[in-house]
């Protein structure tokens, strides 16, 4: 069976996340959306974790649902965490995210036992611990074999394993003797399958897409689909042995649109390509502090193949725009206008969900269902053809899909002869 999995989010006891975040609202979220599988982020947490125990019930083998649901769409859970670690490592400072996924809520407590000791638990509910990335790994995996690390959105510059301001040039470098317990890594909102395949030492790696969900519309802004049974078993089988046969697809932002994608400098607005920021030699022209540099400049700096060349070994993806990107796009006003959320409530309600529209109906039964003007754009968007001012430093891409519109990004699909 085909699902749609979202593996990383987090809940309202998380710094700067909303106080919807609680489990029935991000179920209700989820089915609108029509995601099958919903990380519980967080589990790290005390109160959250008891809510987790609380509202849950094992319903398939290592996965969850709401004891008392009211959704027409049955969501499962997976437990999942994301922590930080900050530590000095090969003389230089690092700041590392990973994700956790476990079997079992007693697994989840034999892990909380064990990172209770080690740091706080109740300050956030991603929280910080001095200890090294690999000293991580091991207290999980001592803790419950079956668990999984996963290398958080792996390319962003200021907290992840490639990041351009504390992290590693390889996963052996961050994980010694430990690598061979790293399988997937999750590429982030600023980067796609095609850009991580311009590294050779990826090729045997599961490049998986989460949303990193702060609020409930933002799930599924990036998603796994799959051709799995509701199993944390076999689902975390098919991140381990990257089997391309039951991992269908990656559901991706246009990585331009993500925040750290391009070099910049926020705070004096100055955006640069890789080639500009060698030319000003890191620094920024108006004040003189360092660039950050972003995604695009990181992978090309550690890319061992060239850009645009397809890769056998490729996995396949397709581009996305929230839904409601596209209503206000459309409609002229703003993504959280009262009109938008009253017309993406139509829309969902009539398709049956959010990914029913973007991926699934035919471009004559979409313009039928929900009129000419949303279905085409559903379908530019589709076909790549859309103008994105890139992010950086922090700040979103600005996606057009109106007007003067050139393809900017080809699908991974359509690039592997997958459509």
């Amino acid at each position: 069976m085909r699902i749609i999995a979202d593996l990383h989010i987090h809940s309202s006891h998380s710094r700067a996340t909303s106080p919807d975040m609680t489990l029935p609202t991000l179920e209700r979220w989820a089915g609108l959306k029509g995601i099958d599988l919903l990380g519980t982020g967080d589990f790290t947490h005390p109160a959250h974790f008891a809510a987790i125990t609380e509202l849950l019930e094992e319903n398939n083998p290592g996965l969850y649902t709401l004891r008392a649901s009211k959704s027409k769409k049955t969501v499962h859970f997976m437990l999942t965490a994301e922590v930080c670690n900050i530590f000095t490592q090969g003389g230089r400072k690092r700041k590392v995210h990973s994700l956790i996924f476990a079997p079992s809520i007693e697994a989840v407590r034999r892990i909380n036992a064990t990172l209770g000791k080690m740091g706080n638990l109740k300050s956030d509910g991603r929280p910080i611990f001095g200890f090294s990335a690999t000293e991580l790994l091991k207290a999980v995996l001592d803790s419950s074999p079956d668990a999984m690390l996963v290398p958080a959105h792996a390319w962003t510059p200021w907290f992840s394993l490639f990041g351009s301001k504390s992290g590693f040039d390889s996963i052996e470098e961050c994980f010694g003797d430990c690598s061979a317990h790293i399988h997937a890594i999750e590429t982030g909102l600023s980067s796609d399958p095609a850009m991580n395949g311009r590294l050779s030492a990826l090729d045997n790696i599961t490049l998986i897409s989460n949303s990193d969900a702060h609020s409930p519309a933002k799930l599924g802004r990036e998603a796994n689909v799959l051709n799995s049974c509701l199993d944390y078993y076999e689902i975390t089988g098919i991140f381990k042995s990257k089997d391309a046969d039951r991992f269908i697809h990656t559901i991706e932002f246009f990585p331009e649109e993500g925040k750290y994608h391009s070099d910049g400098h926020r705070g004096c607005g100055i955006l640069f390509t890789p080639e500009q920021t060698g030319k000003a030699g890191g620094k920024c022209p108006v004040c003189g502090k360092g660039l950050t540099v972003g995604v695009m400049n990181r992978v090309s700096q550690l890319a061992d193949r060239p850009a645009h060349i397809p890769v056998k070994s490729a996995q396949r993806f397709v581009s996305a725009v929230p839904l409601q990107e596209i209503i206000a796009e459309s409609c002229g006003v703003g993504v959280n206008s009262a009109r938008v959320q009253k017309e993406y409530m139509r829309l969902v309600t009539t398709a049956g969900s959010e990914f029913s529209l973007l991926l699934d109906m035919s471009e004559a039964d979409l313009t039928q269902a929900i009129g000419p003007e949303i279905a085409g754009a559903i379908m530019k968007v589709r076909r790549g053809e859309v103008d994105i001012t890139p992010g950086f430093d922090g700040e979103f891409g600005k996606i057009r899909i109106f007007g003067k519109a050139e393809k900017v990004v080809p699908t991974g699909l359509q690039q592997t002869g997958f459509l």
